[in-house]
Parts: structure tokens; C-alpha cells; sequence
């Protein structure tokens, strides 16, 4: 029920469309694209497509179109990635455009707001649910935080196979860094996101999950086990292997809060 939902609801969403040739300029943006994309600041017509993204986002954008060229014909199914920007999380895909011969030239793509479905804003929420068209219309528009605040995620993407699914922030254990990308530990096992664990910390509820060490996030609720080990302090989570994570020294005492013990 959950996944027609949430298909649903990207059936009624409008989608952005890029255009690039194959030096992966910008040549073209559908009217959607020119309304949500900072067109007039950015001035992207005939520039490369990565210039105007964020500096951490660039490689993300530069993988996804390597891979999307590298692919051949036979598998050449659309690549998929998600970016945080401020106020939104995208859902990218991008694949490429050849001619007779199977020679590139260029490349589309295509872009929705998953905002609202990983965001647990209640009048998003009532209009998955909802049949009246005027209330999917609401939820459709961009919906703005407060000055220098994220949407909270009460769902996390992740990527699987070219394709993305979404899972309960409270079904993460516990977060890792690798590089501009983040693995998410769950019951089930390890899963792939491609949004950086600074992009999660910054969207994750503060209350559950904090970031006990430069390369970890834990989800408190998860701890099994605080333990000191000669000068070193880690913790157990509660799954299945028992994970270790180390806890740094100076996100000792607010761990030690959270799990509701005293200094």
C-alpha cells in the first residue's frame, strides 16, 4: 500500500527535464525545470551542467553522467541518484542519447521533489491518502522551512540496483560514512545512500540520532551497550552481529544524555 502510495504521488508530480549534448551542456529545460531551477542567477544555457551545482554535489552529478555514458546499449537503463539541496531532496535520473549508429550525443535528464515523500510534514501525509485533486495540488507545492532550517527526513532514500526506495529513518540502526555517500545499517542488513552523512546528520531528528564519531551516526534507540575499552569508548548495537562504533570524546557526554544516563 505504501509503495502505491508513494508512486502515486510521483504520478502527480510535475517532472523536470535537462537537456545536454554530449560535452553535457545544458541545451534545453522543460517549463518545470525554468520554474524550480534558479535559471535568471544561474544563467546554465550553453555551460557545463555541473558548474551550477553545489560544489559537494558536483562529483555525484559527474558519476552519474560518466556512468549514464558508459553504459552500453544492451543495459543502458537509466542512472539514479538523489541530491540535497537546502529545502529539497531531488530525485535525479539521467540516460543517454545516441544517434543510428549508437554514437552519443548527449544526454536527458530528469528530475523529481521526493521532498514530501521522505519529509513527515502532516499535510503531506494527508494528501498521500487523500482522492480530492485540490489537496494533491497543496502538497505538490514547495513548502519552505525556516530560515537556515532542513526538512526533517522521517524516510531516507536509498539506492538499489538503479532504482530507489525509501525506509523508515527509525529502521536505521545506525549510519557510516563512505566518502560523499553514507551506508545505513537496518535488521535487514547494509543499504546505500547517496546523500553525504552530513546532508543526514542536518536532516535527521536530533532527539534519535547523533553523530558519536566523524564517520558515524548512531540511532540511540539502537544502542544495546555502552562500553570503555582501555582509553576508548564504543557502542553496541542491537542487531543481529552485534555492530561496534567507536564514540569520540567530545560526543561522549551528549551520547550519555540522550541514553539518559548521567555524566
Amino acid at each position: 500500500m505504501e509503495f502505491k502510495q508513494d508512486l502515486y504521488l510521483l504520478e502527480k508530480f510535475e517532472v523536470g527535464v535537462i537537456h545536454l549534448d554530449a560535452r553535457r551542456n545544458v541545451v534545453g529545460l522543460n517549463d518545470f525545470a525554468r520554474k524550480v531551477l534558479p535559471v535568471d542567477e544561474k544563467k546554465p544555457f550553453n555551460k557545463l551542467v555541473t558548474s551550477f551545482h553545489p560544489p559537494r554535489s558536483q562529483p555525484k552529478v559527474k558519476f552519474l553522467l560518466d556512468e549514464a555514458a558508459s553504459c552500453p546499449m544492451g543495459t543502458a537503463s537509466p542512472m539514479t541518484m538523489i541530491i540535497n539541496i537546502p529545502e529539497q531532496v531531488l530525485l535525479i535520473k539521467v540516460t543517454r542519447i545516441s544517434d543510428l549508429y549508437d554514437v552519443l550525443t548527449g544526454f536527458v535528464l530528469v528530475f523529481y521533489d521526493v521532498t514530501q515523500i521522505v519529509s513527515p510534514d502532516k499535510n503531506v501525509q494527508a494528501a498521500l491518502t487523500s482522492t480530492d485533486p485540490s489537496s494533491m495540488m497543496l502538497a505538490s507545492e514547495p513548502q519552505s522551512p525556516a530560515s537556515g532550517d532542513n526538512i526533517q527526513l522521517s524516510r531516507i532514500p536509498v539506492v538499489s540496483d538503479k532504482k530507489v526506495s525509501f525506509i523508515e529513518a527509525g529502521d536505521v540502526l545506525c549510519l557510516e560514512s563512505q566518502a560523499h555517500y553514507t551506508r545505513l545499517l537496518t535488521q535487514q542488513g547494509y543499504k546505500f545512500c547517496n546523500l553525504s552523512i552530513g546532508d543526514l546528520e542536518s536532516r535527521l531528528n536530533k532527539q534519535q540520532f547523533l553523530r558519536v564519531h566523524r564517520r558515524f551516526i548512531v540511532n540511540v534507540k539502537a544502542v544495546s551497550e555502552l562500553e570503555r575499552i582501555g582509553s576508548k569508548t564504543q557502542v553496541v548495537i542491537g542487531n543481529k552481529s552485534r555492530t561496534v562504533v567507536p564514540v569520540s570524546r567530545d560526543e561522549l557526554g551528549k551520547l550519555k544524555l540522550l541514553l539518559g544516563l548521567h555524566r
